[in-house]
């Protein structure tokens, strides 16, 4: 294979770059475990690199525990390394094993949709929507000729500054809040704002699955933080923080995604001081917040910012209109110009149609009645799937908010096994592992009651439940 690396074709360096080559290699499968790899003088010849560049690659990956050495003969694949492709003939199995992207799950249409975290579309105002788009052509007729700017709509950005000072106290103003296209779009261009490949990103475990992927993308070293109940190990934070000098660290902290828990108040004051003593970004982001079913959550962390660390990104996508793809993102004056840039490269603002559209909704009356029926609807489905999994011995704890039961099966039931024959029978879920930095987390489960109605959500939670049960009687 005639394979040349430049420096100049990528951000990553060059030994960065054969690093993902060999590990590339590794997970489809061209390489086995305990297999030899080629030595360091044949893939430098290979690659055309020098062979110092294939050393410290092959070091990186036993570092990983990707290969591992064998005394005066080689390089091997460490067990695990590989994908399994033999016996996987669906491909939503396959590409949970080989990549763990969530966007494949999503891809086959199931009847039983629990791998959505997403509203029911018949919980959303379609028909105020559908006569409220009128309103807005009269209010605006040249709004299709127009692009929005970079930052946003100015209006937008004003309405949305009040809201955050009234709700949340935020010391801010229009100029240091940038409009996106969906919080994905935020994580994203903050990654490719803030990261160059090898920093260090601290990344709760488990986590959302895209975020683990586009910081995977750039290059990131990602150190996981486990998230409990009660929130994080605030030692440990600050002793990752000592020893790895991150970059950033993204969190999910309010009905957090996957798990459904809430950071508490006190810690989210400790992690701005944390994050400020070790010049440390946290990146906030907070798609659920006002989906809490009694009490309203803690305040954001960027309530407590004093000194610029934290950058909060706030979508309203999930339960004003998905379609729409609104998030804002609170910056400190500073980084605004950094952001600007980043976003202009891709897309030159997101469209000002959509952003007139949701402006007008959100500061509207029928906004606040919807988004309280929405809480009650939402917490009518979670006690449904709740009562369904009440009679297995799965674990779970139950959230106080949010679209998500992060449940814990036993764990001699296989997770690839379970989900194949769940797609089978029309039904989707999302692995733990594909939340899991480390891939390692085999016996949980994310599943989303937000999604389908209350008479799916029983039948698809009694069938999901008996698959496991047969199954756990084969392994029996």
């Amino acid at each position: 294979m005639d394979v040349r690396f430049s420096s100049r074709a990528s951000t990553q360096s060059l030994f960065e770059q054969v690093y993902e080559y060999i590990w590339t290699r590794i997970q489809r499968g061209e390489w086995k475990e305990h297999e030899k790899l080629p030595s360091v003088r044949l893939l430098a010849a290979e690659l055309n690199v020098h062979r110092l560049t294939v050393f410290k690659a092959y070091q990186l990956l036993k570092e990983e525990k990707k290969v591992y050495v064998k005394d005066k003969s080689g390089y091997y694949v460490h067990p695990g390394g590989a994908m399994p492709l033999d016996n996987l003939d669906s491909p939503i199995v396959s590409s949970y094993v080989q990549k763990s992207h969530l966007s494949e799950i999503h891809k086959v249409p199931v009847t039983y949709q629990f791998s959505y975290a997403l509203i029911d579309p018949n919980l959303l105002p379609n028909r105020f929507f559908s006569e409220y788009v009128k309103e807005i052509f009269d209010l605006y007729p040249k709004v299709l000729s127009s692009y929005s700017t970079v930052q946003g709509d100015e209006e937008l950005r004003e309405a949305l500054c009040r809201y955050f000072m009234d709700m949340h106290r935020f010391h801010l103003s229009p100029e240091d809040i940038m409009i996106t296209s969906g919080s994905q779009q935020a994580i994203d261009l903050l990654a490719r704002m803030l990261v160059q490949p090898r920093d260090a990103v601290l990344i709760e475990r488990p986590t959302y699955s895209a975020a683990i992927d586009i910081f995977r993308q750039l290059g990131a070293q990602l150190i996981p933080v486990e998230i409990h109940p009660n929130g994080y190990d605030l030692d440990q934070v600050e002793a990752y923080m000592k020893r790895y000098k991150p970059r950033l660290f993204y969190l999910n902290p309010t009905y957090h995604n996957p798990t459904g828990y809430t950071v508490p108040a006190e810690q989210r004051k400790q992690l701005v001081e944390l994050a400020e003593r070790y010049r440390c970004f946290v990146i906030e982001d907070d798609p659920f917040r006002d989906m809490y079913f009694e009490s309203e959550p803690p305040p954001p962390l960027f309530s407590y910012s004093v000194e610029g660390y934290v950058v909060y990104i706030r979508s309203f996508s999930k339960y004003v209109a998905p379609g729409l793809r609104i998030a804002a993102v609170c910056l400190h004056p500073s980084l605004v110009s950094h952001f600007f840039t980043v976003k202009s490269l891709a897309d030159n603002g997101s469209p000002l149609l959509n952003q007139k559209i949701f402006l007008h909704y959100f500061s509207s009356s029928r906004m606040q009645q919807h988004i309280e029926k929405l809480r009650t609807a939402l917490n009518v489905r979670k006690t449904i799937m709740e009562e369904e999994l009440s009679a297995t011995a799965w674990r779970w704890n139950s959230p106080a908010g949010g679209l998500n039961l992060w449940v814990k099966l036993p764990e001699s039931l296989s997770m690839e096994a379970l989900l194949a024959k769940s797609i089978e029978q029309s039904i989707s879920f999302v692995p733990g592992s594909i939340c899991d930095p480390l891939k390692e987390t085999k016996s949980w489960l994310r599943l989303s009651y937000s999604y389908i109605s209350e008479k799916q959500l029983r039948e698809g939670t009694k069938l999901l439940i008996s698959m496991a049960s047969e199954l756990a009687g084969t392994v029996e």
